[in-house]
């Protein structure tokens, strides 16, 4: 059985992989995971799967736990430290990065350099360091595979021809709560509204990512280091069915798409069984239903978060750590009502545009810049 460790096993990506494990007991076995402060559900967890190690990184809550709810297999660990020994484990064969946001750097980090191969559904390593974490697992020789749905659509488009013969990938965004919102409508944009994504079931943060797009601009940052590409091979159009993931486009004219009802363990799975295809637990299509599926080019005026995605793309360096830090906060903000909805990306620019930009930082430079 392929040994795996979850990172965030409490989140929307983590469940969905737990979800993904259990359907598979014969191929695929927990051997860790890790949760920031929602010990409760990660006790739970351990004693569903009964792990060998369980992390809650949040070290200022180990007053709190109680070890006598986890399973007695289970040994629990605490902080950073515990998430880079469970990702370096020697038995542990692939890591599923699912902490959202910056926090998800360091594990990854650490697996690859022990040699792990791991599915990726952290954007968020790649927009910060993308070069970096791209030479590492070459010089490890180890796979890095998507898991967000539209990177794991690119890539198994990929498959229908050399990486040298792609035109260009289009990314498909679902345009979330207020498609077709003008941009002065987004003015009394609520963060009850925000949350409210009409198709994917995530956290608040990814969920207002989508509501701005900057989850798309950070994809199209991600897309570039992933994939080796310009970042005017890269578009994006609205989809609101979210039932096409992505599309490829070669240089004879084909466009290879990947199809399927939004659900996130069909990537996920893919991922973990990567290069085989497994049985799946994914709703499927139903062809005897009438339907219609809808591309829309995307208001870029109303939605500026894109055009950011765009240059940081093509500019590199440091700007991808800047973008992210600066939107972190500034959702954090807007969940608090301390922001309104269209500052987001305002502030977003002005951070960029006033930081001191380093062409080629190191992986410290890169954290320092996130702090």
């Amino acid at each position: 059985m392929k040994q795996i460790a979850v990172l965030g096993s409490t989140g929307s990506i983590g469940t969905s992989c737990l979800d993904v494990i259990s359907a598979h007991p014969s191929r695929l076995n927990l051997f860790g995971m890790t949760a920031h402060r929602q010990w409760e559900q990660l006790a739970e967890q351990s004693n569903q799967f009964h792990p060998r190690f369980a992390v809650i990184s949040d070290d200022s809550i180990r007053d709190e736990v109680n070890l006598d709810r986890f399973s007695e297999k289970t040994e629990v660990l605490f902080g950073e430290k515990g998430i880079e020994k469970l990702a370096c484990f020697p038995e542990v064969e692939m890591v599923i990065s699912g902490i959202v946001g910056a926090a998800g750097l360091r594990g990854t980090w650490a697996a690859l350099e022990a040699g792990k191969s791991v599915g990726i559904a952290n954007k968020e390593t790649l927009v910060i360091a993308g070069p970096l974490i791209m030479d590492l697992a070459k010089k490890k020789q180890v796979n890095l595979i998507p898991v967000d749905s539209e990177h794991s659509a690119i890539f198994q488009a990929l498959q229908s021809g050399n990486r040298d013969e792609v035109k260009k990938v289009v990314l498909t965004a679902s345009g979330g709560p207020f498609r077709g919102y003008t941009k002065d409508q987004l003015n009394d944009v609520t963060p009850e509204k925000a949350l409210n994504h009409p198709t994917w079931n995530m956290g608040p943060k990814i969920t207002i990512d989508s509501a701005t797009m900057m989850n798309k601009a950070l994809e199209i940052i991600e897309a570039k280091w992933m994939f080796g590409l310009n970042a005017d091979q890269i578009e994006v159009v609205i989809h609101p069915q979210s039932v096409v993931h992505s599309f490829v486009e070669f240089l004879d004219g084909s466009v290879i798409a990947q199809l399927s009802p939004p659900d996130m363990k069909l990537p996920i799975q893919y991922a973990l069984s990567f290069p085989e295809r497994w049985e799946g637990i994914s709703p499927c299509i139903d062809w005897k239903e009438l339907m219609t599926f809808e591309f829309i080019p995307p208001d870029r005026e109303a939605f500026p978060s894109l055009e950011l995605g765009f240059e940081v793309a093509e500019r590199g360096g440091s700007c991808g750590a800047v973008l992210n830090a600066a939107n972190e906060i500034a959702v954090e903000r807007f969940l608090k009502q301390e922001l309104e909805f269209n500052d987001i990306p305002r502030v977003c620019r002005a951070v960029l545009e006033s930081h001191n930009f380093d062409p080629s930082p190191s992986l410290e430079e890169l954290l320092k810049w996130d702090q």
